[in-house]
This record gives C-alpha cells, sequence and structure tokens, in this order.
C-alpha cells in the first residue's frame, strides 16, 4: 500500500506498521479506513489516556463511570440520571450551524444509548471578539441558531451554559455541550452480549456526509483549506432525532435490546468494535443490509460516515420481529445487520466479498498509547512576570459600566430567549442564574447543573486554572441549593505534538484531579478536544467543568436575582486585594492579561459550600467569580429589579474589594430577623461572613459609586445584541 494512502488517513508509519502487524498481513481499504478513525485522536484518546487515568472516577453516588455513553449518578434513593459532554468545536468552525446542531445531537445520543431519557441540555460556546474580523458574528448567529433549532425540534430545554468572547478563540470557536438524561426503566451498556444474537441497525440512512467528520477534523490542526471541508460536517434531522429517542426508549422499556450503543464519531465502525470488545464476542455484518440514502457508496464510506440519528442494537432473535415493528411504528427504517459471534473479530461483508476481517479489541481497545514529551513554556514566566492590571482606574463608574457591558459578562438574554428551555415545565430555575435547577420526573427530588471554565486563568497558570474552574462550577451549584456530586468534563487544547500544549493538559488534569478529590467530585467522564489550533495559534488552555448537583426537592433551589427590598445583603468568604490577575477587569479596563491568577484554598471552599447549603434563613445567592462583588451585585440586582446600598469597608481600595476574583466567596441576602443566625453559622465553620448593606432602592450604590438601576440594567442587557446587530440579521 502506498505511503500516501495511510498518511492521508492520518495514520503515521508506526501505527501503519502496528496495524499490519495485528492483523498479520497489509490491511484492506476498508480496514484501513476502519482504523483510521478508531484510532483517530478524537476516537482513542491516545495522547490524552495516560493522564486522564489519574482522575478519580469511583465515588457514593456514582452507578457507571468513564467507558460508556455517559456517566450514570445516583441523585436519590432509586433515582439515576446520565450526565456527559461532548465538544463538537472543529465542525462547527467549517459549518457552525450544522456543526452544533449535530453537537446536541451526538451528546443526546449519548444520553439515550444509557437508557435514559434526555431532559436538559446546557452549553459551554466560547468565540473571538465581535470587533474582530466579521467571522465571529457569524459563528455566533450559526452556532446559537444550531443549538437552538435541534434542542427546540426535539423536545429537550437547554437551561443554562456560559458565551464567552476573547482574541486567541477567533479562528477556533468552542462549542460544547452537555446533556442530563433521567433513567427510565432499565440501565443500558454497550455491549454485544450473546453469540447468535441480532444486531439491529435503525433510525437515519446512511450516507457520504459526516465522511472524515467529527473523528478526522478533530484530530489535526485547521488552515485555509478547513473552510472547504463542508462536505465533512455531519447533517442533523432532529426530527427524526425525536422519533428515535421515543423508539430507543421503548425498546428498552419493553425488554427487546440487549445492548445498545450510538452511532457518532467513527461511524458504524465504532459501535460493533467496541460493543464486541467489551462484551468478548465478535460481530458479522453485511453492508448491503445498510439503508443508504446515496447510490454506489463504497464499503468504507458506508463503515466510516457519521451521518446522524443512528443507533445499534443487539438483540435476541426472537424479539427481532417486535423490535423491528416498534421502529416501523415510530416511523423510523431498521434493518437486522448481522449477528453476534464468539470470533473476537468484527467481520464485514459486501455480498460475498469480505471487506474487513479485524480483531474488535485492535480497532476498540489497542489503539496506540503515546507518553508525548511535555515540558512548561520558556513564555510563561515572562506572562506571569507581565502586569496584572490591578491598578486603580480613572473613573470607578465607567469601569464597572466598561466591565458590565463587555461581551463575556453581559446579558446572554439574546441568546437563551432562542431556546426553549420550559419544554417539561421542569426547569425550577433556568438559564440567567448561577446554575439551573431541574425537577427530575415523577419524583420530587431535583438536579443543579452549570458548566463553567476559565482559559485566561489556565494561560495564566493551567494547574491552578483547572482547580478553579471545579471549585466555581461546584460553588454555582451550592449557591443553587444542591450538593455538588459529580463532574464529567471537556478538555479544550492545542497541538499534543507541542510539549508545551501538552503540559498545559498535564498540569490541567492534574489540577481537576487534585480538586475533584478534595471536593469529592468524581469525573463520570467527558471529552478531550486537541487541535484547536490554526496557523500556529493555540486557544487558552480551556477545560470546561460540567457540575452535577442534588437536591431532595426542586422547591429549594435558589435564585440569584434579589427577592425584594428590605433584606440584609452578606458577604460571605474573604476578599484579598491581590487577586486581580486574569481578571475580566485588567482585560476590560487595562487591557492586560498577565500575572498569576487568585489562589484556591479548598478547605475554605468546602466550609462556604458547607455554609450556602446548610445556612438558615438564606433567600438568595451568588457566586463571586468573573468581575468579582462589583458584578455579582449588579446581577442580583438587575435580575431582581431592585437596587442596594452596601459599604465595602473591609480596608481595601475600592477598586479591588469591587473587582478582585477571590474564589471561595458568595454574595447572599436574607431578611434582616435571620442575618445573626447566619453570621453565627457562618463563623462556626471558619467562614468569613458581614452583612454590607440592604436592598431597595433605584440604585447600585457601592458607596464608592453609585449607578442608576435603569443605567447599569441598559448597559448590561443591551450591550451583546448592540454588538450583533450590525453584523447579522
Amino acid at each position: 500500500m502506498s505511503d500516501a494512502l495511510y498518511r492521508e488517513l492520518g495514520l503515521t508509519d508506526d501505527e501503519y506498521a502496528s496495524i499490519c502487524e495485528r492483523l498479520g498481513r497489509d490491511p484492506m481499504y476498508t480496514e484501513l479506513a476502519m482504523f483510521s478513525v478508531m484510532w483517530s485522536e478524537h476516537c482513542s484518546y491516545k495522547s490524552s489516556k495516560v493522564h486522564l487515568r489519574n482522575m478519580p472516577t469511583e465515588g457514593e453516588h456514582i452507578l457507571v463511570g468513564p467507558g460508556e455513553g455517559a456517566g450514570i449518578v445516583e441523585v436519590a434513593p432509586g433515582v439515576a440520571v446520565a450526565w456527559k459532554i461532548e465538544s463538537h468545536n472543529h465542525p462547527s468552525f467549517v459549518e457552525p450551524f450544522s456543526g452544533a446542531a449535530t453537537g446536541v445531537g451526538g451528546i443526546v445520543r449519548d444520553i439515550l444509548s444509557m437508557g435514559a431519557r434526555p431532559i436538559a441540555l446546557l452549553d459551554s460556546l466560547r468565540f473571538g471578539p465581535l470587533d474582530g474580523d466579521g467571522r465571529t458574528p457569524y459563528l455566533v448567529d450559526g452556532v446559537v441558531h444550531g443549538i437552538s433549532s435541534y434542542g427546540n425540534s426535539i423536545g429537550v430545554p437547554t437551561v443554562g451554559g456560559e458565551v464567552v468572547f476573547e482574541d486567541c478563540y477567533a479562528e477556533n470557536p468552542l462549542v460544547n455541550v452537555a446533556c442530563l438524561g433521567v433513567v427510565e426503566s432499565r440501565l443500558m451498556h454497550g455491549r454485544a452480549e450473546g453469540p447468535g444474537n441480532r444486531v439491529l441497525l435503525f433510525g437515519s440512512s446512511t450516507g457520504r456526509d459526516g465522511i472524515g467528520g467529527a473523528s478526522v477534523l478533530a484530530s489535526a490542526e485547521f488552515d485555509d483549506a478547513s473552510l472547504e471541508k463542508r462536505p465533512s460536517v455531519q447533517v442533523g434531522d432532529p426530527f427524526t432525532e425525536k422519533l428515535l429517542i421515543e423508539a430507543s426508549l421503548e425498546l428498552i422499556r419493553r425488554g427487546l435490546v440487549v445492548g445498545f450503543q450510538d452511532l457518532g464519531a467513527g461511524g458504524i465502525s465504532c459501535p460493533t468494535s467496541e460493543m464486541s470488545a467489551k462484551a468478548g464476542t465478535g460481530m458479522r455484518i453485511d453492508l448491503d443490509r445498510v439503508h443508504l440514502r446515496e447510490p454506489g457508496m463504497e464499503p468504507f464510506e458506508v463503515m466510516i460516515s457519521e451521518s446522524q440519528e443512528r443507533m445499534m442494537a443487539v438483540v435476541l432473535p426472537d424479539d427481532v420481529e417486535a423490535a423491528l415493528e416498534v421502529c416501523r411504528r415510530w416511523g423510523l427504517e431498521a434493518r437486522v445487520l448481522g449477528e453476534v459471534t464468539s470470533s473476537g473479530r468484527v467481520e464485514v461483508k459486501r455480498g460475498d466479498e469480505t471487506v474487513a476481517d479485524v480483531p474488535a479489541p485492535a480497532l476498540a481497545e489497542e489503539g496506540p498509547t503515546y507518553e508525548r514529551p511535555y515540558r512548561r513554556p520558556a513564555w510563561l514566566a515572562e506572562v506571569q512576570a507581565a502586569p496584572d492590571g490591578s491598578g486603580a482606574p480613572d473613573d470607578l463608574e465607567e469601569a464597572l459600566l466598561a466591565v458590565l457591558s463587555s461581551p463575556t459578562i453581559a446579558s446572554k438574554r439574546w441568546v437563551w430567549e432562542q431556546y426553549d428551555h420550559m419544554i417539561f415545565l421542569g426547569t425550577a430555575v433556568g438559564p440567567g442564574g448561577d446554575a439551573a435547577v431541574i425537577r427530575l420526573p415523577g419524583t420530587e427530588a431535583a438536579v443543579t447543573l452549570s458548566v463553567d471554565g476559565h482559559g485566561r486563568y489556565c494561560y495564566l497558570d493551567p494547574y491552578e486554572g483547572a482547580r478553579l474552574a471545579v471549585a466555581e462550577a461546584a460553588r454555582n451549584v451550592a449557591s443553587a441549593g444542591g450538593r455538588p456530586l459529580a463532574v464529567t468534563n471537556c478538555l479544550n487544547f492545542g497541538n499534543p505534538e507541542k510539549p508545551g500544549v501538552m503540559w498545559q493538559f498535564a498540569e490541567a488534569v492534574r489540577g481537576i484531579a487534585d480538586a475533584c478529590r478534595e471536593l469529592g467530585t468524581p469525573v463520570t467522564g467527558g471529552n478531550v478536544s486537541f487541535y484547536n489550533e490554526t496557523k500556529g495559534r493555540a486557544i487558552y488552555p480551556t477545560p470546561v467543568i460540567g457540575m452535577l448537583g442534588a437536591l431532595a426537592r426542586a422547591a429549594d433551589g435558589r435564585p440569584a436575582a434579589f427577592a425584594g427590598t428590605g433584606d440584609d445583603i452578606v458577604l460571605l468568604g474573604e476578599t484579598r486585594s491581590d487577586d486581580l490577575g486574569g481578571s475580566e477587569f485588567a482585560l476590560v479596563v487595562h487591557d492586560a492579561v498577565g500575572g498569576r491568577p487568585p489562589h484556591l484554598d479548598l478547605e475554605r471552599e468546602k466550609a462556604l459550600h458547607d455554609v450556602l447549603l446548610g445556612a438558615p434563613g438564606i433567600k438568595t445567592a451568588h457566586d463571586l467569580s468573573e468581575g468579582g462583588l462589583a458584578v455579582a451585585l449588579a446581577e442580583s440586582a438587575i435580575g431582581g429589579a431592585v437596587g442596594f446600598r452596601v459599604d465595602l469597608g473591609d480596608g481595601l481600595e475600592p477598586h479591588r474589594a469591587l473587582f478582585s476574583e477571590s474564589p471561595s466567596r458568595a454574595v447572599v441576602s436574607c431578611a434582616p430577623e435571620d442575618t445573626a443566625g447566619l453570621l453565627r453559622f457562618a463563623a462556626d465553620r471558619g467562614v468569613a461572613a458581614r452583612r454590607i448593606g440592604e436592598t431597595g432602592g433605584d440604585r447600585l450604590d457601592y458607596g464608592a459609586c453609585a449607578i442608576d438601576l435603569l443605567k447599569a440594567r441598559t448597559s448590561y442587557e443591551t450591550a451583546l445584541p448592540a454588538r450583533l446587530s450590525g453584523s447579522i440579521g
């Protein structure tokens, strides 16, 4: 086989030699295509798995950890949920609408594959500056409409998330989507048990869209040619996905399936090899039985096409007709592709011709494992020694308005109003707060969900930045009233073949692992997205943390917006004067990205959670993170349509007291008669706490400066749509 062929498919010389060794011969073309997708960075985690093994993955509430379609967490006695986050960064750069839409479809099917009904979506999005080259508004519009179109059409509410704008994401947008599902009847696994059982493929037809899609696009850097790869991005059909959800859940409810897995990256190659390898079995399938949407497709195209809205099921022979009838009743095409064997191999035929015969573990489990070299980049010392942007502003009110109206801080109402976040009527607390609160169907129990990440912190110190991301996500969940239980993560980085990027990744994973151990929030799974790099320029290292928390009752969910006038405002936690490195204030007011991020004390963080979850009388709570106390108070006031008056009075310079991003802090409100008890409760747990003011009036009065509530609200609410309105229709 020519060198050009396997290299064109993204395989190295050593990888090709390893394939030949496993097969005992040169691979056939279809086999080579199957290896190219299954051994890609996206599918095999070949550069990351040596580090990911250090993550804590077990805990009291964890029923299923990494290795399946999604993690499973018990959130109340007898109530289990599926929780997972995935990226669709590269496809969304090439074709923003379809890339984002199929990202939603893919994560929904991951949840569905576990036997869970998808009930909530969250998205973590990052784009370049809105005053850049003009492509960013196009990307924002396409991605947001892709998410809303798909999510709204399948009837799964998008209940929260984050949107960040920063220069490093200009040509590498990040589209990370998390999904929550509830296990309705039976927990499923992606295992092909029982030789002689039949293999069903059902859902959409298989086409050429998505050939070389997520698995290949996410395994190389971008260049000018990437924009010409539109045929590689899958095309979604949300209406078929809705039918797929209902048919799948009926099949599971009726006990008609033995094993179950979705089709995404890697196409048919993925479930045939993974389900067989997990069960120690094999599969024999006939490509003539695959429902095709295009004539003349070659065997390799059928095997690696990433066409959407497809599922694979293993079914007992006696249950085949009943399973097919369920699919027909839901208007879905279903075909018996073949059967489970005891050979341990994936055997693929087209008619009488064998086009692939590969050991299943070789595809699914024995891909390359790289211990790539990594070292701290030389430029980091210079960046950490650079000015951190902590100087006092010329005008404090002007600085406050500038931070409030910056695209990353400003209201994302323009985004989330395009999402239907009230489908199922289970959203107790929706977008705009610290975390979503979702009532679980058929039970009093609820969950809190948050997605958070801070690439700028990780740029300055990936270990500390990753710990801060975990802590912020947990703090958001605790502020909303939930006990943090489990994490899913999406790790977005540049080219792992560069030692500096690999060092960032290793340090971030170490930081996540350490924080999750301390906070008792095991990692249930997630996604690694490498090669987020264009023309040699990488994004900031951006680990996004999806945090899941549990509440006994949905009514215990807590909003961030002030509840009314006359309540006391209490600041929990200690504000430090030197925590402005990497802050929104430093970037917006001083155009500075330098110094070091805030330092996190996890014991203080845990103590704060205890106060947020146990102190009596708390009406509202808002964590302090981006923008510090100034932004947290403003958001609570704007959300509640009520002003406040506070006295900073802590001996710090006003701008440091207002904009410091010291972690392990929250601002809460309570009735005046409950304040003393709250302060005592905090003191008993070693958490600094003091009353700083009260709600009321029509001004945001910080003592050092004051702004009319209407003026602040106008700046905050109109900033994003105003910047977008001139660029998109």
